[in-house]
């Protein structure tokens, strides 16, 4: 289905023709019937034999109900302009038109109507006044029909003439995410609130839970009315009645919109925005507007970046003063706040496609662009759905195509991705830092996360979550905290070594006598050596040195400690505290710290009084903050561990 809209001046014969084309009247109110007059939508269903249907949007005339038009107007796709033979085009006739240049109008046939009341002689004269009258519209090239309602003149022609239209407008995507904008709301007995509206996207089943915006409140969908009809499931292009049993009709109102989760409403947007001649010199960097999205009404501010001119599109950041739900490609009309002529209208911005394959499907197309878009930022599945217009399930299925590619890259926490160029450039510039800091400071284990990030000009988390995406790649390492190149191996230089081998030197009568941690690092820090408090960071990084409580031991005391307590356990079961310090030759204050070192680090298992040796034992420096230290050990950090 696709929806048919009005326009025209008031009093042409807008509903009289629809009438006549489905036989409703669309003028559903008790005083537009008193009147003679539309006031607000009226709808209607146009069907043939073949199963080619149309939605009709009739639309008020009259220049005071120009706000209701344009929450009708936002769903047609074919109109029919209807101008009043003997009349001509009137002033509403074009701000209608001006109104729907910026809108989703594809087709538009021009109805000369109640040309029963014309001459015969005198009809392709009014006919002609009229095309010329259109000249420079987005109708100028409309086909016209030349019809009259009371009498069925040329009714037939036009009827066929709609047909092979709707039948030639393409589909709507049934898989982008939801979009209703409620036109009317209302209760009824034994049923509780319907909302109508026209789905300009994606499809609706009956049971489906979805949201009503502004508002986040869920919308559950007990069944769904297409004019006559009950539908199991609706597709876009349809004039929809939604049972919502869930929702208080008072919660509701003309504006709000019922989305799928992909979307919720926001009051800020880039946007690109095309001005009328004649407003431009009512425009300014700032101006104030009233905004039409779907069929909300929203005071705002337009905010422009550049000059505007007419026929061009500038860009500009429009601000509301309450939300709506927008999404790229969305259209909408600018008319001053007061009094309400028209200033434009435009789109909400997307990301362009220059530059990527033809081949490429277009939903490919379309995650692509957003993602290069945003360079080097991380965005979560949601914000891609709603960027690339597109239902988050569909969007789980592209990125994973996308990433198995190579064209997307997927960070963690939380879960996100970015494009992949931009994630490989970055890494150029990783792998770069990091080989100038291996080359100035060999003895270190490399950059924290927070140098690294400093000196690539980017926020740590950002750097941290896509530089364990190319550590898991084996791309980089991270070593305890420190990224460095899969090649480097810290090497200490002669005199550090020399420093640390007098700094951490065990007593011959006492082979397993720490030092005082605070007393090495005060050491450290004394001493005038260059790079020496990273080269101590990397001794214990890699194991070489190992902290225990307040003390410093080599890796190699800890390595014979271990030994001992091994050999204990082959002949035991248990090992007391006593036990523990007889066999290590030192006393309570040195042994405790260990046997709390040895539990935390899963030698041993603690079971009150006594301890036990755990079945699965990690290699000597499992728990220091590299898992592979023996492979990693260079030579000059080897012998703090032997």
């Amino acid at each position: 289905m696709h929806i048919v809209g009005t326009a025209g001046h008031v009093d042409h014969g807008k509903s009289a023709l629809i009438a006549a084309l489905t036989g409703t009247d669309p003028d559903r109110l008790i005083e537009e019937r008193q009147r003679g007059m539309t006031l607000d939508l009226g709808f209607a269903h146009l069907r043939y034999e073949d199963g080619v249907e149309g939605g009709v949007v009739d639309v008020p005339g009259h220049e005071r109900f120009i706000h209701n038009m344009l929450a009708g107007a936002a769903g047609m796709e074919l109109l029919l302009l209807v101008v009043d033979a003997g009349e001509g085009v009137r002033p509403q006739t074009l701000e209608h038109l001006q109104i729907l240049q910026f809108l989703n109008v594809r087709r538009i046939l021009t109805i000369a109507s109640k040309i029963d009341l014309i001459d015969p002689p005198l009809r392709d004269t009014a006919c002609g006044r009229i095309r010329e009258q259109l000249r420079g519209t987005i109708a100028q090239d409309a086909p016209l029909f030349a019809v009259s309602a009371a009498t069925g003149e040329n009714l037939d022609l036009l009827k066929a003439a709609l047909h092979d239209e709707l039948a030639a407008l393409p589909p709507r995507d049934p898989n982008a995410p939801v979009y209703l904008p409620v036109d009317r709301a209302f209760a009824l007995q034994g049923l509780g609130t319907i909302v109508t509206g026209t789905l300009m996207q994606g499809s609706i089943a009956a049971g489906e839970t979805l949201a009503l915006e502004p508002g986040g409140k869920e919308a559950h969908v007990r069944s769904i009315g297409v004019f006559d009809s009950t539908r199991e499931r609706v597709a876009a292009g349809s004039r929809v009645a939604l049972n919502l049993p869930g929702l208080n009709r008072r919660e509701i109102s003309r504006g709000q919109a019922i989305v799928s989760r992909e979307f919720s409403a926001r009051t800020d947007f880039s946007v690109r925005f095309s001005a009328l001649r004649d407003a431009l010199r009512l425009l300014r960097r700032r101006t104030p507007v009233r905004a039409y999205f779907g069929s909300a009404e929203v005071l705002g501010t337009l905010v422009m970046t550049g000059e505007p001119a007419a026929d061009r599109e500038v860009s500009a950041r429009l601000h509301l003063r309450e939300p709506v739900v927008a999404f790229p490609g969305l259209r909408f009309v600018l008319r001053r706040p007061s009094p309400m002529t028209l200033l434009g209208g435009g789109y909400v911005e997307r990301a362009e496609l220059q530059g990527l394959s033809d081949s490429r499907p277009a939903d490919e197309e379309s995650v692509l662009a957003f993602l290069r878009d945003r360079g080097l930022e991380a965005v979560e599945l949601n914000a891609i759905a709603v960027a690339a217009n597109l239902r988050e399930n569909a969007v789980s299925d592209v990125v994973e195509r996308l990433a198995e590619q190579g064209e997307i890259v997927r960070v963690s926490r939380p879960g996100a991705f970015l494009d992949g160029n931009a994630a490989r450039r970055f890494l150029g510039q990783l792998l770069s830092q990091l080989e100038h800091a291996h080359r100035d400071e060999p003895w270190a284990m490399g950059m924290t996360s927070v140098a690294l990030a400093r000196a690539v000009g980017v926020a740590e988390p950002l750097l941290v979550r896509v530089a364990e995406h190319f550590v898991a790649e084996g791309r980089m390492v991270n070593r305890g905290g420190y990224y460095a190149t899969v090649e480097h191996r810290p090497s200490l230089s002669d005199e550090q070594r020399v420093f640390f081998d007098h700094l951490v030197s065990p007593e011959e009568s006492q082979p397993l006598l720490p030092i005082s941690f605070a007393d090495a690092a005060a050491a450290v820090k004394r001493a005038p050596m260059p790079g020496l408090a990273k080269a101590f960071d990397t001794l214990l990084g890699q194991g070489a040195l190992v902290k225990v409580g307040d003390d410093l031991y080599r890796g190699s005391q800890i390595g014979l400690i271990r030994a001992r307590v091994e050999a204990h356990f082959r002949v035991a079961d248990r090992m007391t505290a006593a036990q523990f310090r007889d066999m290590l030759g030192t006393s309570r204050k040195y042994a405790m710290p260990l046997l709390e070192w040895l539990d935390a680090h899963g030698i041993t298992i603690r079971n009150g009084d006594y301890r036990t040796l755990r079945a699965t034992r990690p290699s000597l420096h499992a728990g220091t903050s590299q898992s592979q230290t023996a492979s990693h050990l260079s030579a000059s950090t080897r012998r703090y561990s032997s």
